[in-house]
Parts: structure tokens; sequence; C-alpha cells
């Protein structure tokens, strides 16, 4: 069943000082299905944090439109659940409180909102800092906040914005398994942005390669290694062929976009 549906949506940015317009999007069209965990690759502005953006409703597409189960996505909503690469975390309210605001903002009771805010903090890990604040946490533990704030919202959608990429490479292992289980328990469907490409084949049952600006989905290819995955099988063969397939994919477009400038 389709989840997410984007029909022939582009994003032009208007002139500034005099320029030209920019292209940051050509036609896009675009099937997700239900539970799917997509990843999206490509060289720098390329516009895949453009496209996400406007699934999240942060931004409006200059033609086309953006169906989610069928209804046109026309602002942010909390159907839709958004992870950036900085935190974004308020730095006055506590970890739980940070969880749980979404639920306020709601109107959902106390009681159930504690409840909830309780699950989240046991998913991932963090129920013995529930009272600290987030400049207390390092930055994966801020980042497993952030994942468990979008989440605790019950969302039909996930978005995440490069969320790892401000981690050390440990932590970063680490964060991907978390929302790789996450994602195996939960059943939500996943839209993640990455550079790394290696993340982009651990995580994904779908990955797609954007072309440079403007941009367009030059490969979508099916991810088939097994789930649950472990670390172990980015050593496997599948994992170094895909690997290799993608980054010919990424580095023909870096080189178009190097020569573009």
């Amino acid at each position: 069943m389709t989840k997410l549906r984007i029909e022939n949506v582009t994003r032009v940015f208007p002139a500034v000082h005099g320029g030209t317009p920019t292209r940051a999007l050509e036609p896009t069209n675009l099937d997700i299905a239900d539970n799917d965990f997509v990843t999206i690759l490509g060289p720098s502005g390329c516009g895949k944090s453009t496209l996400l953006r406007l699934v999240a409703g942060l931004d409006t597409p200059t033609t086309g439109k953006i169906l989610l189960d069928g209804k046109p996505v026309m602002r942010p909503g909390p159907d839709r659940g958004m992870v950036f690469q900085s935190y974004t975390l308020f730095p006055w309210l506590t970890i739980s409180e940070n969880i749980g605001f979404g639920l306020r903002e709601k109107g959902v009771p106390q009681g159930e909102r504690n409840a909830i805010v309780g699950q989240w903090l046991e998913r991932v890990g963090l129920q013995s800092f529930a009272r600290h604040y987030p400049k207390q946490l390092s930055g994966g533990m801020q980042q497993r906040t952030a994942i468990a704030r979008a989440l605790a919202n019950g969302p039909e959608i996930l978005l995440l914005d490069e969320p790892f990429g401000a981690l050390d490479n440990q932590t970063r292992a680490l964060m991907q398994e978390l929302l790789l289980g996450i994602w195996e328990r939960e059943r939500k469907t996943v839209l993640f942005v990455t550079h790394d490409i290696e993340e982009a084949i651990f995580l994904a049952s779908r990955t797609l390669v954007m072309s440079a600006r403007p941009g367009r989905i030059k490969a979508d290819v099916r991810v088939t290694l097994p789930y649950p995955r472990h670390y172990t099988i980015k050593t496997s063969p599948e994992f170094s062929e895909l690997k290799a397939r993608l980054t010919e994919e990424i580095r023909a477009e870096a080189v178009l976009a190097a020569e573009a400038h």
C-alpha cells in the first residue's frame, strides 16, 4: 500500500538580487510503501533536504503535489515526525519534557503523556536521564531524545535529515542499530537523508540516488539484505557489491556537480 506519493514535484527558488532562479528539484515522482525504510543519497546541494522539507510541509512545491495516505500535504502536521542533524531540543526542558512536548501541545492528559514518555525513555535507553537537561547529555544521547520526541507523537512517517552527521563513528554506528531496532518493532515508514553510503545501505529497504542539481531521482535501488541486520553485514560480499554500485552512481554526480561550478 502506498503511504507517500510525490507527483511531478518541482522546487524553484526565486532569483536573488537580479540573478537567475535556482532549480533545486526537477519533476520528481516517487511512491513509498507503508513500512518502507527509504534512504536518499546524492552530492551536496542536489535537493535531498529540499525534498524532505517539502514532505515535512516546511516548504511548498513550485509545481506538483505530495500526498500522505491520499491527503495533500499543505503544512507541517503531527502525522510527520522530523529529526534534524542539529538536535533542536528545548534547552530549558528536561529530557522527559522534551519527549512529551508534542503530546502536551496536543492536549494529551498528563497520566497518558507520562506513560508514553516512560515507554520512549526505555526504548532509547535514557530512563536514568529523564530529569537531566540537554546540555548535560552527549550528542548521541541528545539525538536519541530527538528521535524519541518525534516518535512519541505516533507519526505516520518519520523524516530524518542527516540525523547522525555530527556524531563520531562509534556513536553513529550504535545510533544506526538503535534506529533499525525501533523501526523493526514500530514498523513506521521512514525517509532518511544521508551522505554516508554505508549508512544508507545498512538501514534501508530502498536507496534513492539523486542527481547533481537540479535534483532528480537517478537511481532507485532495492536493498535485499535480510532484517534484522547485524553490523557485521557491512563486511559481506552483497554489502560490498551494493556499496561499489552506489559509490559509482554518486561519484558520477559529484563530478558533474564540480564541473558545473
